[in-house]
């Protein structure tokens, strides 16, 4: 049996402005963007994030790097 995958109620919210913020998403930024797209209760809004976030990594906007996270 598969685990259902829970956001918090802000995560992508935060996750948005942390990337426009430090210009990257790390990999615990990732997993995080990867439940979001499997939570089938995501609201339009959310999507639309969503969307946003992936449209500034494939313009180059936003870098992926290997980081486990962005503090330290």
């Amino acid at each position: 049996m598969i685990p259902k995958v829970q956001l918090l109620q802000s995560a992508l919210s935060d996750l948005f402005a942390q990337a426009n913020t430090t210009g990257y998403l790390t990999i615990g930024d990732r997993y995080g963007l990867m439940a979001a797209i499997l939570d089938e209760s995501l609201s339009e809004e959310e999507r639309r994030c969503v969307d946003r976030l992936l449209r500034a990594v494939y313009r180059g906007k936003i870098k992926i790097v290997d980081d486990l996270s962005s503090l330290g």
